[in-house]
């Protein structure tokens, strides 16, 4: 298989994760909203929050350009405070919603060790769609893994989500390489299959469920486990 260089996808990719707003438990993040002077309940906040991200998210969808947490926070913060929140408070928010938010991401054992193989023979960098460009390389820290990439791309700092081609290009541009030097691996079909193809890169789509039957058997994998396989064959 071509490509001396691998660009994972993260979330769903390297780690197992829920995306939901809601659900992981926000207690701290209402306390804060509280001590700041809101009178939201919780059930409220987790409303008012979904539907701000929600229209953040609408407008991204027209045309991929990335938003931070900061600039939903920002018009969060708004909204339940009834005035503007000052930036160190807006950052906090961030920080300890951001917090909570992580007790749904889950690091997928052995996911070292298949780092370890894939890096003896290829260059690795993760290309990722979030809202706040710490996020990625902080999981990477913590799973001891961030030194075996040698980039970490985010939308939010690109300004553009995958699939836009602009978050392509810059990866290919901070590795110094070619989109038919570069194979890409993800979970979701647009961002990271039919873009990375578009691109010219070769792409493998993580996909048990054969849900995509636009994907070519041999670029499916079960698991991202089932990839230095399919780059032998």
């Amino acid at each position: 298989m071509r490509g001396t260089h691998i660009l994972f996808d993260f979330f769903g990719t390297l780690v197992v994760y829920s995306p939901s707003r809601t659900e992981q438990g926000y207690d701290a993040t209402h306390a804060l909203l509280r001590r700041l002077g809101a009178t939201v309940s919780y059930e409220g906040f987790l409303d008012c929050w979904t539907r701000t991200a929600a229209e953040f998210d609408r407008l991204s969808d027209l045309d991929d350009h990335e938003f931070s947490m900061a600039e939903a926070g920002t018009a969060f913060l708004g909204e339940v405070l009834g005035r503007a929140p000052d930036p160190a408070e807006v950052e906090e928010f961030v920080t300890v919603y951001v917090g909570e938010w992580n007790a749904g991401v889950h690091y997928l054992p052995g996911l070292a060790g298949l780092v370890a193989e894939l890096s003896a023979g290829h260059r690795l960098a993760v290309v990722s769609n979030t809202h706040l460009a710490t996020l990625v390389p902080g999981h990477l820290a913590a799973m001891g893994l961030l030194e075996a990439f040698d980039a970490v791309v985010t939308s939010v700092e690109v300004g553009w989500r995958k699939p836009h081609p602009a978050i392509y290009d810059r990866a290919l541009d901070v590795l110094g390489i070619s989109a038919s030097d570069a194979v890409f691996v993800g979970d979701t079909y647009g961002p990271d299959f039919a873009g990375p193809e578009r691109h010219g890169m070769t792409a493998f789509l993580i996909d048990p469920h054969r849900r995509e039957p636009a994907v070519p058997e041999e670029r499916r994998l079960d698991s991202v486990f089932d990839l230095p396989g399919r780059l032998r064959a």
